[in-house]
């Protein structure tokens, strides 16, 4: 990787996450943390506001932004091909959010980008199988549920049509094949379940909130076998 590319990945690893280490971005780019440590010092010459948090990691200082990246083209096409393909997902709301950012993206296009995309668009379809209708819509209000460890009751109907209320805090995501899934603490079972989106009957995000789990996803799986609601 060409240094100037590796600078400007650096400061969008930078923007997009709160701490970054000088070991992860060594191993990420495959180069030695002295290297790294050369590249941010090019970054505050370069005017770039790095804060070095000793022991802990680099960060940005609060309210610094860059103009809008550049797309390549090919991160374009990608965008535009991403877009046809979740437009078959399962859940309505994720495929109403996921539209509504490649359009704001698509508006900060250079006009002969837009021109470009806008043709592979007109010229691209991915064929969903017949039975890719819409099971499900609250995919977006769970997300943020989660990422802001809102509580949230939920009505569920499980595989016997037996309709139960449950507050959940929701932990994780996965999707399959045919439905989006949530991983949360069931506070009715007071263990972790996980639900499927296409059962859940009635949703209300609740102003109570609750304390995220430390874990990561693979420490869940590795920790945890509960039997799912599914």
């Amino acid at each position: 990787m060409k240094r100037l590319t590796r600078l400007t990945a650096i400061l969008i690893r930078l923007l997009t996450k709160k701490i970054v280490t000088a070991s992860e971005l060594a191993a990420k780019f495959d180069v030695s943390v002295r290297t790294i440590y050369r590249d941010i010092r090019t970054l505050e010459q370069a005017g770039v506001p790095v804060v070095t948090e000793e022991g802990v990691g680099y960060t940005l200082m609060d309210g610094y932004r860059i103009p809008p990246v550049m797309f390549t083209e090919s991160e374009a096409n990608a965008l535009i091909t991403a877009e046809e393909i979740v437009s078959g997902n399962k859940d309505a709301s994720f495929v109403a959010a996921f539209s509504g950012a490649t359009a704001k993206i698509k508006a900060l296009l250079r006009e002969t980008m837009k021109e470009k995309v806008n043709l592979l668009q007109d010229r691209t379809i991915v064929k969903q199988a017949a039975y890719k209708e819409h099971s499900s819509s609250c995919l977006s209000q769970l997300q943020i549920s989660m990422t802001n460890a809102q509580l949230v009751k939920i009505k569920y109907m499980d595989e016997h049509a037996v309709a139960t209320d449950r507050i959940i805090e929701p932990f994780a995501f996965y999707g399959t094949g045919d439905n989006w899934l949530i991983i949360a603490y069931c506070r009715l079972r007071k263990d972790f379940r996980v639900f499927r989106l296409d059962r859940i009957v009635l949703l209300e995000p609740l102003q109570e909130k609750f304390t995220p789990q430390k874990m990561t996803l693979s420490e869940f799986f590795q920790q945890h076998y509960s039997t799912p609601d599914i």
